[in-house]
């Protein structure tokens, strides 16, 4: 549960090019998109280079699949966010991720965890009091239905 409104969360998530400003400030050093992928650069120096499969406005859908730099290393790496109102002004985000092989799932899940907790603070504090939504000026973003 996060305690922003669904378009709030929607809006951050929606906006694949503003990853280490908007829902993972600290833990992505950078992020940018080149022909439909958008790439992750850690602290570390490491990337991360991800298709964006679909973005759904309608339904409030973030697709993505990890294409290289995955760490754990992964054969396969799919993986959605959506976002559902929950009462009045809360959200609830789910993200789902299908690895393989197999055995990486339990690594996958701790880092999930940690990405979720950090995601659910960095929207939360970043939530507006008045409702206007939209991406801000100079962060880019996929048209919807990519």
């Amino acid at each position: 549960m996060i305690d922003a409104p669904p378009e709030h969360v929607w809006d951050v998530l929606r906006d694949v090019g503003a990853v280490h400003e908007r829902l993972l400030p600290g833990r992505v050093a950078d992020s940018r998109i080149e022909d439909g992928q958008r790439l992750l650069t850690f602290p570390d120096g490491h990337v991360i280079r991800e298709l964006i499969v679909a973005v759904d406005d309608g339904t409030r859908r973030l697709a993505y699949s990890v294409i290289e730099g995955a760490r754990p290393a992964a054969d396969y790496h799919h993986a959605s966010f959506e976002v559902r109102p929950e009462g009045d002004r809360a959200s609830r985000l789910t993200w789902t991720t299908d690895v393989l092989p197999h055995a990486l799932a339990a690594r996958i899940r701790i880092i999930m965890e940690r990405g979720g907790i950090e995601m659910k603070e960095a929207i939360e504090a970043a939530a507006p009091a008045a409702a206007h939504y939209g991406t801000r000026p100079g962060h880019e973003s996929l048209p919807a239905d990519k």
